[in-house]
């Protein structure tokens, strides 16, 4: 069924220690759906991720993808299953190249389009420099080369935790220019942003977390500026 959910994410809660950072928050994304999560620095978006892609464990709540609870699996499961994360802050490995990078990403050894030469033909500035250590990059070509690596997972769910973070605007332009082509090759995103009007205008749906609470959810073309600002912030 085509409106069936690819993932399902249900009342779950999370903590760090005795701090409680997510409070029954529920979320789906269907296949070939992007959903933009945004939020206040604090709200949980980046817990949430975390939560998704295995790397932390709800208190409770339940999390289901293609219809089977991932609850409990480690992160490489869930890699294996289909789930890719790209982190903040984008965490290449200093020590290889930009090449080795993007083949660490192929590990799983999942099916599907991405390989090397698609990478590189969705991002040519890394081929040029394909052979260079990974901080030899500017900030733009080490989040290229994060969505590469990403991509070599051949997921069907790509969670993208701050893409735009520290980036110059024209490269965060050119950056979500390309995400189309990634979703037309059947992902899902999950992004999540400070450039909220990229998001927005990426997205079919936005969720707003507000202190470990979804204040606000709904197709992007029925929300207004002022509704998403009041959830923002609060208001």
């Amino acid at each position: 069924m085509p409106d069936e959910a690819l993932l399902d994410v249900k009342a779950i809660d999370a903590f760090y220690g005795d701090f409680q950072a997510l409070f029954g928050v529920s979320l789906s994304v269907r296949a070939g759906q992007v959903v933009a999560v945004i939020g206040a620095n604090g709200a949980g978006k980046s817990t949430l991720l975390k939560s998704i892609a295995g790397l932390m464990h709800p208190h409770s709540g339940e999390i289901l993808f293609e219809g089977t609870s991932v609850a409990g699996s480690p992160a490489f499961d869930r890699l294996g299953r289909g789930i890719a994360l790209i982190p903040e802050g984008r965490r290449l490995f200093p020590s290889l190249t930009v090449e080795e990078n993007l083949l660490i990403g192929g590990q799983s050894r999942r099916p599907g389009p991405w390989t090397l030469a698609r990478v590189y033909e969705l991002f040519p500035l890394l081929a040029e420099r394909r052979n260079l250590p990974a901080p030899a990059l500017s900030g733009g070509q080490q989040q290229m080369a994060a969505i590469g690596r990403a991509l070599m997972a051949n997921p069907r769910l790509l969670l993208c935790d701050e893409i735009s973070l520290g980036l110059a605007p024209v490269v965060v332009r050119d950056i979500y220019a390309q995400l189309p082509q990634i979703v037309a090759e059947g992902l899902s995103l999950i992004i999540v942003d400070q450039d909220i009007l990229q998001a927005l205008r990426a997205a079919s749906h936005i969720y707003c977390l507000q202190e470990g609470r979804i204040a606000l959810q709904g197709p992007a073309g029925e929300l207004t500026r002022e509704t998403i600002s009041a959830a923002y912030f609060g208001v």
